[in-house]
């Protein structure tokens, strides 16, 4: 909520000088005709004239100084729903204006700041606000494009009934609308190489009860006394209970190529956002299944850090409610990334290495020999590894000469050996349907399942 005074603002010579800088075209074209008028009547001795002239002339300057001595106040906000949308939908912007003032207001223009890819800035006209009175307008926005876009300030004209002149006076807050990326519901599919286990995304480690092997806990208020261990209570001085079955959220790394060498084209058809919306299905998916998930780019930085922001240490996201904010920052985060200037994954490399990556979800651009034996090493051996590939050749519109369709299926096969699944994926391709093709390719290629609990399907 913001207010703002309409009026002369200021008061004194400098709000009177700010006032009169608001004279409109008309405005300044009355004063400038009233004066030749004037000035003619005056050489020639018409009084008539001379009377008119004045009266043209001293009209919008009449207009100046009520618009001047103007002292009603008013307040704006602004409510935006929802704040987040994906490409292509629709958003909602309510705004509120309130006389807060003791004087009924004039004519109001009312008019809000949006960017271009938003629509046209739009514009509302106010009649009469009696005082204490309120007048709500709204309007809706939508964009194609992703990205964060500030909306706002709020501007409001005011203007006499002549229309020659015309204040503006803008409030001082603003909200920003985030555009994410488009997503697609996934099918549940069941993927090789299942690591850490799959169980709708958790696995239970069995709770040592045992006389000999317990791990007993410190009692905390509320723990059931059905769990007390007397033994270890005696032996230490204190209350102590056995540890309950604790749940593991298997973990899945999602991978983003955002070289800019590694795609071609630009706008919401192109290969890039393509990988872009394609990450962001990809995690919404995971996290729905209850994986403990990470967002992982090419130049080896990752979202969330340690116990912050709804993640645990090594940037993976935490469970329960907190999944849900991870989710959110995930996607702000995709709805914001770019193109990198890097040419190799060595960086991204160096982030899954020595790590319990779990399952490996990739999304690669075009691949040179160099970085599709970079790529093959990423999968860690008994971690899932499933690899979409965008060929910047076919997503250019530019068919590929015999001479580049051997190198580039080599590069495919070489992923395969290492134990990903790949899929190539061509212009305009379903996520949903590729993402089905995975579970079945596979299942078909006959890959060992990793050690651990695997009972569900992701």
């Amino acid at each position: 909520m913001s207010a703002a005074t309409p009026g002369g603002a200021g008061g004194g010579s400098n709000g009177l000088r700010a006032t009169l800088s608001g004279l409109t075209t008309r405005g300044r074209s009355f004063l400038a005709a009233g004066a030749a008028a004037s000035a003619c009547a005056f050489v020639l001795g018409q009084h008539a004239l001379l009377q008119v002239g004045l009266l043209v002339a001293v009209l919008p300057l009449i207009c100046v100084y009520a618009l001047h001595r103007t002292r009603y106040r008013v307040s704006g906000s602004r409510r935006l729903t929802p704040m987040r949308v994906p490409a292509g939908a629709e958003a909602r912007v309510q705004l509120r204006m309130d006389n807060v003032s003791r004087l009924p207001t004039g004519l109001l223009m009312l008019q809000d700041r949006v960017p271009y890819v938003l629509g046209p800035r739009p514009r509302f006209v106010l009649d009469r606000v009696e005082p204490g009175g309120r007048r709500e307008v709204s309007y809706r926005v939508r964009s194609d494009l992703r990205g964060r876009y500030p909306l706002g300030p709020l501007q409001l004209r005011l203007t006499d009934p002549f229309g020659l002149v015309e204040l503006t006076r803008s409030f001082s807050t603003y909200d920003t609308l985030t555009v994410i990326p488009h997503t697609e519901p996934l099918p549940p599919v069941k993927l090789t190489g299942e690591s850490n286990g799959y169980g709708e995304g958790n696995q239970r480690s069995l709770a040592l009860a045992g006389d000999d092997d317990v791990i007993p806990r410190g009692y905390r208020y509320g723990d059931d006394l059905r769990r007390v261990h007397w033994r270890s209570t005696a032996r230490y001085g204190e209350l102590m209970v056995r540890r309950e079955e604790q749940p593991q959220r298997a973990r899945a790394t999602v991978l983003l190529d955002t070289r800019r060498v590694a795609y071609e084209g630009a706008g919401p058809d192109s290969a890039f956002e393509w990988a872009v919306s394609g990450a962001a299905s990809v995690l919404l998916h995971l996290l729905g299944r209850g994986f403990s998930v990470r967002l992982l780019t090419d130049t080896g930085s990752t979202v969330g850090g340690e116990a912050a922001g709804g993640f645990t240490a090594g940037g993976f996201s935490a469970g329960g409610q907190e999944s849900a904010e991870a989710a959110g920052l995930m996607l702000d985060t995709l709805a914001v990334v770019g193109h990198s200037d890097g040419a190799g994954l060595s960086r991204a490399h160096d982030a899954v290495r020595g790590g319990n990556e779990g399952l490996l979800i990739a999304f690669f651009g075009g691949l040179d020999d160099v970085q599709a034996d970079m790529a093959a090493k990423l999968r860690r051996r008994g971690g899932g590894g499933v690899a979409f590939v965008l060929d910047p050749a076919a997503w250019g519109g530019r068919a590929p000469a015999d001479a580049a369709v051997a190198p580039a299926a080599e590069r495919l096969r070489r992923l395969r050996e290492a134990g990903w699944t790949v899929l190539a994926v061509p212009p305009g391709a379903s996520l949903a349907q590729l993402w089905r093709q995975a579970g079945s390719a596979g299942t078909a290629a006959g890959m060992p399942q990793a050690h651990g609990t695997s009972g569900g399907r992701p």
